[in-house]
């Protein structure tokens, strides 16, 4: 627990509570911790041999990836920012260095057995599904990609090809999310049927794009738009800022969501909702806002009834009024037995009163190795899947982003995960999957 949280009850260690046995063993296999007799995969290295991996964005967040992969072989780096890659380049001036993926990849396919890629969200899908094409482990940072048709595609590839998979969700690892997944699924607050989540920031809508300004010769602006609309260059769109411009982002939102709602998708075992709403202020087209209200519906599935997941920029009122303290949190789970107030590193049981003596489960959930080792070890053969593969992280994805579409739709909508259709909502619908600029067609 959070060192900080001074005021809540301790969570002592011991007996195990209600019903861990039996919804326990659902906890491991929701985000991977299953053990199988022979690795699921279709190839990978030998336990003992290194991985050769390709890293496509080695700036920001890229190299804070490939510091989690340097005692394996890393193989060549590609980046259209050579100011932006210039860290990466001069920790490892040896790596063979690309501006363009499909260059990388016809000169050195078969000298590549894995993949990181950490580009902006609207770049996430072509280089991902150049390397699952070709039977590459995938590493790709969160939100998986820029819309819920890509991510359906790169789910589907991934298994398909029988790959290691792992999306950038670090906090997944963290030992507190693992205490409150346990208690979640063994019952410590009874039955959940609603949610709360937030992420507590106010970015976005920025000012108007500068206009006027000269591509840097560091930086091949074509490159960088990718399968984007041709646009002149603005430093409001690159190197960062694009996370707040619909063409190339998915707003605070998408950044945070893949974090914080990993959280209650585990420890209920969530995947695809069947209705989807959003509001909030009036919505800019080009720009992302810098607050909205989302809520979810979560159909029973045989575990658990339905459940209702709020996802906002703020905690909501009611919670306060009901002298929580939020402090370091994120997620509510509201149980018939009682609330789990949690963040990454604190939580909380309500009444403190009511769970003064409680005694929390033993732990059942083992600790990771590393979230990047995961997937690492995945790739060489290890029977324990990456804990945020794409079969649990694509559904994730797809939910952060159907929360876009239906703001940006200005209307709710019923949800046919299977088809991918949003009822009798034709705006929303739009928003499903985006058209490419010619030569990026897929």
């Amino acid at each position: 627990m959070n060192s900080n949280d001074h005021d809540q009850r301790p969570i002592r260690k011991g007996q195990p509570i209600t019903r861990r046995e039996s919804l326990m063993q659902a906890a491991l296999a929701g985000a991977g911790f299953w053990i199988a007799s022979q690795s699921p995969y279709a190839r990978g290295a030998s336990p003992n041999e290194k991985l050769n991996i390709a890293c496509i964005g080695v700036g920001g967040r890229g190299f804070g990836n490939i510091k989690g992969i340097t005692e394996e072989n890393i193989v060549a780096f590609c980046d259209v920012d050579d100011s932006r890659a210039a860290k990466s380049y001069n920790a490892f001036p040896e790596v063979r260095r690309f501006r363009d993926f499909r260059k990388m990849f016809d000169a050195m396919e078969h000298d590549i057995d894995a993949v990181v890629v950490s580009t902006p969200d609207h770049t996430h899908f072509h280089p991902s599904m150049w390397a699952l094409e070709r039977g590459k482990h995938l590493f790709c940072e969160k939100p998986m990609a820029h819309n819920v048709w890509e991510v359906r595609q790169m789910t589907e590839l991934a298994r398909e090809k029988k790959v290691a998979t792992q999306l950038g969700c670090q906090r997944h690892a963290l030992e507190n999310v693992h205490r409150v997944v346990e208690l979640i699924q063994g019952g410590a607050i009874g039955e959940v049927s609603e949610v709360y989540s937030w992420y507590n920031s106010g970015r976005g809508l920025p000012g108007d794009a500068k206009t006027g300004e000269s591509i840097p010769e560091h930086l091949d602006w074509d490159l960088w738009l990718g399968p984007s609309a041709e646009r002149a260059y603005s430093s409001s769109f690159c190197p960062y800022d694009w996370r707040f411009w619909w063409d190339f982002g998915t707003g605070e939102a998408g950044n945070w969501g893949c974090h914080i709602l990993d959280i209650p998708f585990w420890a209920l075992n969530l995947d695809h909702p069947t209705k989807v709403e959003a509001s909030g202020r009036e919505v800019n087209l080009e720009k992302t806002p810098k607050s909205m209200d989302s809520r979810f519906l979560f159909p029973g599935n045989g575990e658990r009834g339905s459940v209702t997941l709020y996802w906002s920029a703020r905690p909501p009122k009611l919670l306060a009024e009901k002298g929580l303290d939020l402090k370091g949190a994120n997620v509510a789970f509201m149980g018939s037995e009682g609330t789990l107030v949690s963040g990454f590193n604190s939580r909380r049981l309500y009444p403190e009163d009511k769970f003064a003596g409680f005694n929390a489960p033993e732990p059942a959930i083992p600790d990771s190795p590393g979230f990047h080792q995961e997937w690492i070890q995945a790739a060489k053969g290890h029977a324990t899947p990456p804990t945020c593969q794409f079969d649990y992280s694509g559904p994730l994805s797809e939910a952060v982003l159907l929360a876009n579409v239906a703001y940006r739709a200005g209307s709710g909508f019923e949800w046919d995960a299977e088809t991918l259709q949003a009822s009798d909502n034709d705006r929303a619908q739009s928003f499903i999957r985006e058209a490419y600029r010619k030569g990026w067609e897929q």
